[in-house]
């Protein structure tokens, strides 16, 4: 219902004309789909969760603070996500909300964050030592970083985002490796009882996976910036509330290679004068090698879960 609609509105994806030559033929494809996954995770999330409310009476506080965690971490980062989308979608300026601009709200959000987390878990009598503390994998021993956890809050927030937003060059690319790393997380929230985190994350892995059916090669429709901030928001809040911080890297581990794929080719290009890929972020670069779309982007679904169970693994083993 939603697509017509979004093609008579024109708001149609302008294509790079320095990225693959093929990818012109997707120019005027029905973008802000993204709008369509976060209304239907509220939409799920919340009346769920609400039952688990009525049936956990003595973890309120906690499932309460939670759901606000992850919702305003998701919805928050797809405000910004929204406004660069409208920008260069509907009132035509083909740049979007500047980089500051960005930045400026990504940091904004993720003060609010640390607040709601201080505050939240300060009430809970949790001393401030336990708050911001790291579980470190196989070991017994927790990093306890006080204050330094701000920054480390921040990096998470912002880097997530930003490499979530990188891999969205393909059709299904994104849609599947983020239903992928959700989907480990929803584990990792009924492994720990956290039935706050399990409900949030399987409700955007469906969301997700019915995105996909229109987001597939051949796309009918893109989530453009307002989807893949939100889900980059989303699954570092996720690390945050379960306390995986460093399982973040390994559970998104395809998103971590996307962006240092370009931050390498940033790299070499100004210091050598040399790329080191024919074109990046990576999954550009093996089409250009010569595969198909579709070859790239089962690919890094694979990759993807190979990295999503060693991540489960490893919480719940070590």
């Amino acid at each position: 219902m939603i697509i017509p609609t979004l093609r008579r509105l024109k708001f149609g994806q302008s294509i790079r004309e320095e990225g693959p030559q093929a990818h012109l033929k997707k120019a005027g494809t029905p973008t802000m789909g993204g709008t369509l996954i976060l209304i239907s995770i509220v939409l799920t999330a919340l009346p769920f969760s609400s039952a688990v409310l009525m049936t956990n009476t003595n973890r309120d506080q906690v499932i309460n603070a939670d759901l606000f965690f992850l919702l305003f971490a998701t919805l928050g980062y797809g405000i910004i996500g929204f406004l660069d989308d409208y920008i260069k979608v509907v009132m035509k300026r083909s740049l979007g909300l500047t980089a500051a601009q960005k930045l400026l709200g990504q940091l904004f959000i993720g003060l609010v964050l640390f607040w709601v987390l201080l505050t939240v878990r300060t009430a809970e009598g949790t001393k401030l030592g336990a708050i911001f503390s790291v579980d470190l994998p196989f070991t017994d021993y927790e990093l306890t970083l006080t204050w330094l956890y701000l920054p480390l809050l921040l990096l998470m927030m912002i880097g997530a985002s930003n490499a979530v937003n990188l891999t969205d060059g393909l059709d299904g690319l994104l849609a599947g490796t983020a239903a992928v790393a959700y989907g480990a997380y929803a584990i990792i929230g009924m492994v720990q009882s956290n039935y706050t985190v399990a409900i949030f994350s399987i409700s955007v892995v469906g969301a997700l996976l019915g995105f996909l059916v229109f987001n597939a090669h051949p796309a009918k429709v893109f989530m453009g910036d307002t989807g893949s901030l939100a889900l980059g928001g989303g699954i570092a809040a996720l690390a945050i509330i379960t306390e995986t911080e460093f399982l973040l890297p390994i559970i998104g581990g395809v998103f971590v290679v996307e962006a240092l794929s370009v931050m390498l080719q940033v790299a070499s290009f100004k210091t050598r004068g040399k790329r080191i890929f024919r074109m990046s972020p990576l999954h550009h670069h093996y089409e250009l090698v010569g595969w198909s779309e579709w070859r790239v982007v089962t690919t890094f679904w694979f990759a993807g879960l190979v990295l999503a169970v060693i991540g489960v693994v490893i919480e719940i083993w070590a």
